[in-house]
């Protein structure tokens, strides 16, 4: 079959090196991807956004399946296009990306079903936000409810600093996302990220990650959109799982129906466990990033098979495998990131890193510029290895980092901590 992939960041081209491998396929395109992507299909200079153009490129290219990548096309109802175009998609509707794209919606939906969440209200000004935030106690979370390019979310811990939060937000910090927010009570433990594929019946448990959100070594600085992965996660332990997948996935996506919001696609729980109890933070409507990086270098069986599974509702007649060993990814980001930072650096070594055994580089934020692979973004490469343990992916992964010559750039030097520590 014939495949456009939209998209071209470290996710989509994770993706497209899977998808690339499956005997389904036939042609893949990707749009606009990257220079990683090229390697493994053909990029095409449409973006996300153009829906109209998406649209009239896979109706003159064949396409028969499209999978959508990045959260804001699906909120928008890119799906929707697709499907109306006799195009079938990945991805759930604009009524089922809700659950991505409003998290006040996602926290009422907990409270309307009884979903494990933490306590908290919705706020369209300030003041009683302010004052609501004081009686949860410190810290406390504050959260654009829109899309804010994983961004949208300050954990204050203090009163000055929650108070500081939900006037940067009401005044704009976040655009539109900030319009209303949400105040809620700060979860302790140990956060992991669940991933399911659903047909809007059936729901099909993936694999668990753990990113690392914050910016710097020791989980310190500003939330990122995240600065590397690993899988497995030893805190999502099989009755963790069972837990997740009974107490939350499936309660939602029969929530969902029941409020005519069928929702299709990949379900991207964000959980904070405690105790073996997981409790829902949010939800995601796509593949996380970076955690796709290390999901795919586990899975053993065809990506493409259970992706149409789920659009078709045949996902109980899949069954999928994965690989025992431990996948790890190390972002690295230009200096500045998440804050203000420079594009067009030149990035040297990629050859020689990604000659290394059981290494894979998957291009998040790069460009090509007369002949050399330039930064293009903030998040610009995910350097991907696997290993026996989550040590040595992580030894693996940092050895090809090494041989990166981008001065320009950093990365954490501690992905893995919380696996590695459990080991120790």
């Amino acid at each position: 079959m014939n495949v456009l992939l939209i998209g071209s960041g470290g996710r989509e081209h994770a993706l497209a090196w899977s998808i690339s491998a499956s005997p389904m396929l036939s042609k893949l395109y990707c749009a606009p991807g990257n220079p990683g992507i090229e390697a493994v299909a053909e990029c095409v200079p449409l973006q996300p956004a153009d829906a109209d153009g998406l649209i009239a490129f896979a109706k003159e290219k064949a396409i028969d399946f499209a999978v959508i990548g990045p959260e804001a096309p699906l909120v928008a109802g890119l799906a929707d296009r697709f499907e109306a175009a006799g195009i079938r998609a990945l991805g759930p509707n604009a009524k089922g990306a809700i659950l991505e794209g409003s998290k006040g919606f996602v926290k009422d939906l907990c409270d309307d079903f009884g979903l494990p969440t933490g306590r908290y209200r919705r706020f369209r000004e300030a003041i009683r936000a302010k004052s609501f935030a004081a009686t949860l106690g410190y810290p406390v979370v504050i959260k654009a409810d829109g899309l804010a390019a994983g961004k949208g979310v300050i954990i204050a811990e203090s009163r000055s600093d929650a108070d500081m939060a939900i006037d940067s937000m009401f005044d704009g910090a976040f655009g539109a996302a900030g319009a209303e927010i949400v105040v809620e009570e700060y979860l302790d433990g140990e956060e992991a990220s669940f991933f399911a594929l659903t047909d809007g019946e059936h729901v099909l448990p993936l694999a668990g990650a753990q990113d690392h959100k914050r910016v710097f070594d020791g989980d310190k600085g500003p939330n990122t959109g995240g600065m590397g992965a690993y899988s497995p996660a030893p805190v999502l332990t099989p009755e963790v799982v069972d837990k997740t997948v009974e107490r939350i996935l499936k309660p939602t996506v029969r929530a969902m129906a029941e409020r005519g919001r069928r929702y299709m696609g990949v379900l991207f729980a964000g959980l904070m466990i405690k105790d073996g109890e997981p409790k829902l933070i949010e939800f995601n409507c796509r593949f996380g990033d970076p955690e796709t990086q290390v999901l795919v270098m586990r899975l053993k069986s065809d990506l493409l098979t259970a992706l149409v599974a789920a659009r078709d509702g045949v996902l109980d007649q899949i069954d999928l495998r994965w690989r025992d060993d431990a996948a790890l990814t190390v972002v690295m980001a230009a200096n500045g990131y998440p804050g203000a930072y420079e594009k067009g650096s030149e990035i040297r070594g990629l050859y020689e890193a990604q000659r290394l055994a059981d290494v894979q580089i998957f291009h998040a934020g790069t460009a090509r510029k007369e002949g050399k692979i330039v930064a293009a973004g903030g998040r610009v490469l995910n350097i991907t290895a696997t290993g026996k343990t989550v040590r040595e992916a992580q030894h693996r992964a940092y050895a090809a980092a090494d041989l990166i010559d981008w001065p320009q750039g950093f990365c954490r030097h501690d992905i893995g901590w919380r696996a590695i520590a459990r080991d120790a």
